[in-house]
């Protein structure tokens, strides 16, 4: 559900807007704000995704040797009994 916001634009980011709904390049102020905000956050979602894949990927590369899947969550139960005084 589309909720109202109000904020305030600089005069040339309002007179850009206000040029772009009137040459037809965009339907509404809203709408353009809106398609920009989308914008930016798909940007930043892709940083985020993109810094992700580097993780796996370096992990996949990873020249050591694996550890295998029962020693790993000893081992993750044995750093968390450490971490947390529990037995």
């Amino acid at each position: 559900m589309a909720e109202p916001l109000q904020v305030t634009l600089s005069d040339d980011l309002m007179q850009d807007i206000a040029d772009a709904v009137e040459s037809g390049n965009a339907p509404t102020a809203d709408e353009l704000v809106s398609r920009a905000l989308e914008a930016y956050f798909d940007v930043d979602r892709k940083k985020r995704l993109d810094g992700l894949r580097a993780r796996v990927d370096k992990a996949i590369n990873d020249p050591r040797p694996s550890v295998p899947i029962g020693e790993a969550f000893e081992r993750i139960r044995q750093e968390t009994s450490r971490r947390h005084g529990s037995s």
